[in-house]
Order: structure tokens, then C-alpha cells, then sequence
């Protein structure tokens, strides 16, 4: 089959986006190839189809949870054979996955970074027939870029287990430096690189300087019509912002990593079917999902690059239809940018401190530790040893680009079940527990195998079947555990730290200090680029195509400076001219805009502009009907 008849029987698509083919067909070839396309670009069908067209498996890496989640729900729908590893499972899950990509049963196998040095992938490797390897979020592996995740680095090692398999990269942004470093540390020796016009002619980039942005937010968001994202830089921003605009009767609802997997899921769903209409999160919201109707992309905070700011506006008209993306800013935002590059790249004295302050916290002598988990409670952490938050949070990060530990904020580890007690047992039990006979029951009739061997439960469906509330399930799963009937794990979502080496003694902790001096530079860089933005007066979209190396972008014609430019055409002369056939057409008679536009003869912008001047000098007025009329 071609690539168009895979599109069509799979997607449901007669064409392909711009460079969608082009990108298939070189893969297809054989070669490397590293894509840049725009967020809501189509990144997913590039290496989707061609892997339905070839024998084989193809294994992507991302490190997103979300994402692997969704795109193989999307693929298992089409009746594609497709699975994801997730820190989440047990071993026994993980090794069934890898038998069935092994025997050739899968078709796409989705995994995170950090999973391809554990072991058990490891030995898996020499059998698994991987047709493609596709690498999701490519700027990640790139320590000039501004998400770097060391784990990224394991996708090079893994490609000497692959030999002679095509690699493709795919991210929404990189500057010209971050190509060159994707190209080289995923040993992309051969292949092209492609890379879209960063041009959405239908995205309306707007910028405000504001005294007061929470009425400013409150006006757009009545004014735009349509679902909305709103962006704030912290989680207890959201949760202020989302019941401010709740009680301007608009619906709406906050998102943040800080909530638990469930409600997250929930309130992530209720936005995308238009039970809420505005969604108020952190940056943890939007990777992955694609939802076309967004019409405005607020961020009422800034963020801290251009690049997190393009992915981020970018999720506004992915349908196409017209939309907004505003970027609301006052002097305190451009201030506290400013300081930025001191807190995210704290001193070498403060990151030993809270190595230290780790050792201690976990009780890990010298030369221990090494390729251990810890739960990492770092409220706690930071109570105990009276330690701010920034500066554990980047002393983590310094520390997790060293490859010295591995810190994950959010772990998910689903509930699991086994009965370990004989039917006699069982039956016993059931006669003196009347409650816990309807929890047994519920699991065996709903988990099969749950007598051989853990299975993956959810509390939340076992109190569906048997009609009772939750806290009444978990009491009893609790009860059924410590009467030896099963054993029980509950869920879990704390973070980890994994020591990816022995402890050192701390005065012999370094860092390699040049490249974290030349990070803390371009970062400071990034952040100079952002407020050049905010405060520029040329075209915003064309500004963001020349960072990122989009030469041929002219003026969108639709952003506020180009809006603004367009009005400004106008000379002295000319506005009196205008001025003056106004106001003789429009005396001793009531008229329209459009009917003055007509009879004119002009541009609707340079109406308007002069109709905005006369509308100020209170020489008009405008009737409930929208018609004018003179004062």
C-alpha cells in the first residue's frame, strides 16, 4: 500500500500536510530525519505511517506519560496493535509488553527515555524486530535547549542494538544550535532535516503591557468567544485565577501536577468535551492533547522563554479558524525575569548543601546508595532542613543534568491485588465479614488471573460494581489485607529520587563548570528574547520565526503591531480628508458603518481609525442599533 492509502484507510485523510509525505517518503528510504513542525502539526502520522507500510515494530520514545496514554488509545480505536511502558507497571506487565513486541504482535511501542537502560529492556533488545525509532520531544536531548533531559542522552546507546534502523526526531522548536546538538548526539549521520514555515496566519499574537491583568483577562475572556486556555506560573495562581473567573459566571476549572492522576484526568476531559470552557493551569497542561478549538491561549504570567511560549500559544486554532494569543505583562514580570538566571543556576555551595541535606534525609552513608529509589516528600524535606524551595528545586535539576540522581516529581504506581489464601480460607472469612464477601466477590468476577498472580485494580470501578462509595472499598481492601486474605498495594504518586550513583562525600561534589556557566548564558539569552518580544513593535509571528531560523516568514498582517502599523498609514492630510467626508455624509442623516465604508470608498481600517478619533471627541455616537449619528 502507498503512504495516501495507509492515510486514508487508517486516518481518514485524502492529503497530507505540508511536509507530512516529504518526511515519509525519506524515512522510508532509510534515512535519518529530524522534523520540526509546528505544535498540532501532524508530528505522529510522519513516523505512524510509514510504519504501517513495513514489517516490524516501531519504538518511540517520549517523556510524556499523557501523551504515550492517549496516542495509544487513539491507535488501539484504528485496531492498530499498540502498548506503552509506564513507571506504573509491575515487571510481569512490562515483560508480557515486551514478549508481545518480541513475537511481533505490536506494531508501536511507546516508552520513556528513562526506560531503555533498565535491564529488562536491555535483554529484550537483541529480539525485538524495531522497524523505526521515533524520538518525540527531540529538543529534550540537547543541552543547549531549554528542557534538557539527560535521559535522552540512553537513545544514542540504544541505536547500537538497532543497527541500520531509521531514527526520526520530531519537536515544535529549536533554534539552530539545538538542531546541530540533536543532530550529533543522536548520531544522525545520515538524513535531512525538515522543518515548516512557523507561519499561523490564523493566530492573532497579541502582547499587553497592564496595570491590572486580572480585570484585563476577565474582559478578553467574555469578549472571545469559544474554549480557552489560561497560563499562570504558579500552582496556587491557578486555583485564585479559576475562582475569579468563576465568579464572573464563566466556567472554569484548574489544572496544576500538584493535584492527584484521577482529577487531573477528569478535569483535563471535562475541557475537552466543553464542560469547561476555560481551563487555568501551569505548564504541565496541553503536551499531547489535541484539542482544535481552542480560540484564545492566555498567559497571565510570563514564561520564561520563547519556546515554552510559541508550544504553549501555539495550542490556540488548530482547526484553523481565527484565534488569539495574548501575553499579558507589567514591570514586576520583566523584574523577576530578570533575577531568573540566579535562581535557576544556584551557586555550587548551596547545590553541595542540598546534596548533603539528601544524604542526611535518607540516611545514605559514602559509597551507598547507588541505583536505589527514595520517596521524596520535599515539603518535609524542606521543613527539616530549612531549605527554600528554588533552591532545591534547581539544585535537583543541577544534579539530575550531572547524571548524579534522577528526580521524577510525579510517580504513578497504580494498585495491585492477589489473593494468597485458599478457597477455605476465603469462604471462612466471607461467613464472618458480610462486607468483605462483597469486595471478594467484585474482584474475582471483575480481575482475571487475580488468583495467580498481582493484577493492575481500581478501587474506583470495584465501588461502581458493588454500589457502595469508595472510603467503604478501601477499608475492606485494607481489612482483606491484613487478615492475609490478599495482599494489597495501594496507588501511589510520590516523587522519587533514584541515586543513579554511590553517594560521593559532598566536598568532592563537582559540577562540569564551564557548560553550566554557558547554560546559565543562553538562558539568560532566552529570557532577553522573551521581553524583546513582549516589548517590541514589529510583527510578533515574524519575530518568532526569525528565532527559530524561519527566514522566509513575512508580517502576519494579524498580529496587535501589525494591526497597529496598518492604522498608522495614515498622513495629517489624509485623516482630515476622511474627517471631512464623514461628516458631510453623514449630515441630517442616521447611517451605518458599513454604508459609509460604501460610500466612501475606502479602507474599513481607515474608517475606523478616524471614526475611533471622532467617536473620543464625543463628534459621534452610536445607538443601540449600531447605526451613528452626529452630535
Amino acid at each position: 500500500m502507498t503512504p495516501q492509502q495507509i492515510l486514508k484507510q487508517y486516518w481518514g485523510h485524502d492529503t497530507f500536510r505540508t511536509l507530512q509525505e516529504s518526511i515519509i517518503n525519506d524515512i522510508l528510504e532509510g534515512n535519518d530525519v529530524l522534523a520540526i513542525l509546528p505544535t498540532g502539526g501532524g508530528k505522529s502520522i510522519c513516523f505512524q505511517v510509514p510504519t504501517m507500510m513495513k514489517d516490524g515494530c516501531c519504538l518511540v520514545v517520549t517523556p510524556l506519560i499523557a501523551l504515550m496514554e492517549d496516542q495509544v488509545q487513539q491507535l488501539q480505536k484504528k485496531d492498530i496493535a499498540a502498548a506503552a511502558i509506564t513507571a506504573g507497571m509491575s515487571n510481569l506487565e512490562t515483560e508480557l509488553i515486551l514478549r508481545d513486541c518480541i513475537d511481533g504482535s505490536l506494531k508501536f511501542l511507546y516508552v520513556s527515555p528513562e526506560r531503555l537502560e533498565t535491564k529488562m529492556f536491555l535483554n529484550a533488545t537483541s529480539e525485538m524486530p524495531i522497524s523505526f525509532i521515533a524520538v518525540d520531544e527531540a529538543h529534550c536531548v540537547s543541552q543547549w535547549g531549554y528542557d534538557f533531559r539527560p535521559a535522552y542522552l540512553n537513545i544514542a546507546k540504544i541505536r547500537t542494538h538497532f543497527r541500520n534502523v531509521p531514527i526520526i526526531a520530531l519537536t515544535a522548536s529549536a533554534t539552530e544550535e539545538v538542531k546541530n546538538d540533536i543532530i550529533e548526539k543522536l548520531k544522525m549521520l545520515k538524513g535531512r532535516t525538515f522543518m515548516s514555515s512557523f507561519s499561523r496566519p490564523n493566530l492573532a499574537y497579541v502582547a499587553e503591557k497592564s496595570t491590572d491583568k486580572t480585570n484585563r483577562l476577565i474582559e478578553v475572556l467574555k469578549k472571545v468567544k469559544g474554549t480557552a486556555i489560561v497560563y499562570c506560573k504558579s500552582r496556587k495562581r491557578t486555583n485564585e485565577i479559576s475562582d475569579l473567573i468563576k465568579n464572573h459566571g464563566i466556567e472554569s476549572n484548574f489544572y496544576h501536577a500538584g493535584l492527584d492522576r484521577d482529577t487531573r484526568k477528569l478535569r483535563q476531559q471535562e475541557w475537552i468535551n466543553g464542560t469547561t470552557k476555560v481551563i487555568v493551569c501551569t505548564n504541565a497542561f496541553g503536551m499531547g492533547i489535541d484539542k482544535g478549538d481552542v480560540r484564545l491561549v492566555i498567559h497571565a504570567d510570563m514564561p520564561d522563554c520563547l519556546e515554552n511560549y510559541y508550544q504553549e500559544a501555539g495550542r490556540a486554532g488548530r482547526d484553523g479558524q481565527k484565534s488569539y494569543a495574548l501575553l499579558l505583562y507589567n514591570n514586576q514580570d520583566i523584574e523577576e525575569l530578570k533575577k531568573l538566571p540566579d535562581i535557576r543556576f544556584p551557586t555550587i555551595t548551596t547545590i553541595r548543601k542540598v546534596y548533603q541535606s539528601l544524604a542526611n534525609y535518607f540516611q545514605i552513608p559514602n559509597s551507598f546508595g547507588g541505583e536505589q529509589y527514595y520517596d521524596f516528600d520535599i515539603d518535609d524535606f524542606m521543613q527539616k532542613f530549612n531549605l527554600k524551595a528554588n533552591e532545591v528545586i534547581y539544585s535537583l535539576q543541577a544534579l539530575k543534568n550531572e547524571r548524579i540522581i534522577s528526580y521524577q516529581e510525579q510517580v504513578y504506581k497504580p494498585s495491585f491485588a492477589q489473593f494468597t489464601s485458599s478457597r477455605t480460607d476465603i469462604e471462612e472469612f466471607e461467613k464472618s465479614n458480610p462486607n468483605g464477601e462483597l469486595v471478594i466477590k467484585a474482584l474475582l468476577r471483575t480481575y482475571s488471573g487475580i488468583i495467580d498472580m498481582p493484577v493492575r485494580i481500581n478501587e474506583k470501578q470495584i465501588a461502581k460494581v458493588i454500589k457502595r462509595d469508595l472510603t467503604f472499598v478501601l477499608n475492606q481492601l485494607h481489612l482483606l489485607f491484613k487478615s492475609g486474605i490478599i495482599k494489597y498495594t495501594p496507588k501511589k504518586e510520590t516523587p522519587q529520587i533514584l541515586y543513579l550513583q554511590n553517594r560521593i562525600k559532598t566536598d568532592e561534589l563537582n559540577l562540569n563548570y564551564d557548560i553550566y556557566l554557558k547554560r546559565k548564558k543562553q538562558f539568560q539569552e532566552r529570557i532577553n528574547k522573551l521581553i524583546n518580544f513582549a516589548t517590541l513593535e514589529n510583527c510578533r509571528a515574524g519575530y518568532i520565526g526569525n528565532y527559530f531560523g524561519d527566514k522566509e516568514l513575512k508580517s502576519c498582517e494579524v498580529c496587535d503591531n501589525c494591526l497597529k502599523s496598518k492604522k498608522e498609514v495614515l498622513t495629517l492630510s489624509e485623516f482630515g480628508n476622511i474627517h471631512e467626508k464623514i461628516i458631510a455624509s453623514m449630515k441630517g442623516n442616521n447611517t451605518t458603518i458599513d454604508e459609509l465604508n460604501g460610500k466612501l470608498g475606502i479602507s474599513k481600517d481607515q474608517l475606523m481609525l478616524v471614526l475611533e478619533e471622532m467617536k473620543k471627541e464625543q463628534l459621534i455616537g452610536i445607538r443601540l442599533d449600531g447605526s451613528l449619528f452626529l452630535n
